[in-house]
């Protein structure tokens, strides 16, 4: 299985957000992840559109927008118009889920379902086979640096048994949000997850490529 390291801005330096974006991508990061979040849906407010366009110059990998706002579609426009390459969105924060999956494919992005915590999987029995992504929330949203919610590796697990099941082989990403560090990656990793979000992990980290590199030597372990 291929792993996929994605370090969350949320937990980088914003008074030098290019820069930050750079040494990630040298130290080793598949993607950059980038949280949006609108003082409404969740309780914290982050950055918009312009700051995906100012820091795409920077980015060689893809940046995965993650919107954790209420209502989602005219911001999907505004951010693949922006740079995105990845946006996923929380299924309740829509009015018509099939119709925003839609939006963002159809502006050339990636396009993924979220789950908080308690969040059942049920838009998985529809919609599953649409998506490229899904993403599982292992903290409730709104703020970096969270400890690790155990209880998301049953649900990675069920959610990488829906995946493998699809009849069409289509490839979609198992991605894990939240609390993701070094010492659990492996863990989240054998749950099923194949893409990892890690913000305070790498940001908060003296060396990003040491701990990016660690990271991948207990994902290969």
């Amino acid at each position: 299985m291929a792993y996929r390291i994605a370090p969350s801005l949320l937990s980088a330096d914003f008074a030098r957000l290019g820069e930050e974006v750079r040494a990630v991508q040298d130290a080793g990061a598949d993607l950059i992840h980038f949280d949006v979040m609108d003082n409404h849906y969740v309780p914290n407010l982050t950055v918009g559109p312009v700051v995906c366009a100012a820091i795409r110059p920077h980015a060689k990998v893809p940046i995965d927008v993650h919107l954790m706002v209420r209502p989602v579609d005219a911001l999907v426009v505004e951010f693949a118009r922006a740079g995105a390459g990845i946006i996923t969105f929380h299924p309740e924060a829509s009015d018509h889920v099939d119709r925003t999956v839609a939006l963002i494919q159809e502006h050339g992005c990636k396009a993924g379902l979220v789950f908080n915590p308690a969040t059942p999987l049920q838009w998985l029995d529809h919609m599953l086979d649409r998506l490229d992504i899904v993403l599982l929330m292992s903290v409730n949203p709104g703020f970096g640096g969270q400890k690790f919610i155990a209880s998301a590796l049953p649900k990675i697990a069920e959610v990488r048994r829906r995946i493998d099941a699809l009849p069409s082989g289509r490839e979609v990403w198992l991605e894990v949000d939240g609390g993701v560090k070094v010492e659990n990656i492996a863990e989240i990793a054998r749950a099923g997850a194949d893409t990892f979000v890690s913000g305070s992990a790498i940001f908060g980290s003296a060396d990003y490529r040491a701990t990016i590199g660690a990271m991948r030597r207990n994902l290969a372990a």
